[in-house]
């Protein structure tokens, strides 16, 4: 049977987020005046991008709230007890510098604009992502956003996947799902029954062997011809 919806994973899928956060980061640290504790730019964001995949797998794991594991990556890289009144506002000027660089990559609008039916499944919060799409102005394109802080259940669990079936009223097997992360996309989305789309850009898990299940793409160009000549939901294929 035909895929009825695509489900979509938001950061570094839709949304260029490690540009973003590379690209933020750079600016609040020199606005801080914290380079000088590293050998360069390049060192720090490494830095920080270590310590906030080690508090989103906390996150991830029930271990910490939304919040707390935001708190925790500002005490942990930069080696400092804050309150969380202060955490909160360092990670809030921190905010500040991300967004102004925010960008979706050049590939998605053409794929929105091939099919009618579009969600959205994110380890994030909603308060994050809904703000975040409505920015990058394709909030509109989705029947809903799911995420997990407010679903109390992250991917790769299925019942994550499956909740966003639900709410589209597909079964598995129409949906689709398109996200960066070869385990908990890719994987998470096949074990759950969904066509599972690992979308590749060439970024932190290039290197990785795809694992058994979902399809590996390197442009969201390729998609719809994963899903049929006339995209399967509605409309013909824009590209050839």
């Amino acid at each position: 049977m035909s895929i009825q919806a695509v489900v979509w994973d938001v950061d570094d899928t839709l949304f260029d987020y490690t540009t973003a956060d590379r690209l933020g980061m750079r600016a609040h640290l020199t606005a801080e005046g914290l380079l000088d504790r590293y050998d360069g730019v390049e060192q720090a964001i490494e830095h920080w991008r270590e310590v906030t995949h080690l508090q989103w797998a906390r996150f991830a794991a029930g271990e910490a709230t939304f919040e707390d594991q935001r708190r925790d990556r500002v005490r942990i890289f930069l080696g400092r007890e804050f309150t969380d009144a202060e955490a909160d506002a360092w990670f809030q000027r921190y905010i500040t510098h991300y967004e102004a660089v925010w960008s979706l990559f050049p590939d998605v609008l053409p794929v929105l604009d091939a099919s009618h039916r579009h969600a959205v499944l994110s380890n994030s919060s909603l308060h994050v992502q809904d703000r975040k799409l409505r920015a990058l102005g394709v909030h509109d394109r989705f029947e809903t956003i799911l995420c997990a802080a407010e679903l109390g259940i992250s991917k790769p669990e299925a019942g994550a996947f499956l909740a966003a079936c639900e709410f589209l009223g597909l079964p598995p097997h129409q949906v689709a799902y398109v996200g960066d992360h070869p385990e908990i996309d890719g994987r998470g989305a096949a074990d759950a029954g969904l066509l599972s789309v690992w979308i590749d850009r060439g970024g932190l898990y290039a290197t990785v062997d795809p694992p058994v299940g979902p399809h590996r793409i390197a442009s969201l160009a390729e998609l719809p011809s994963l899903l049929g000549p006339d995209t399967r939901f509605g409309a013909p294929s824009t590209f050839g």
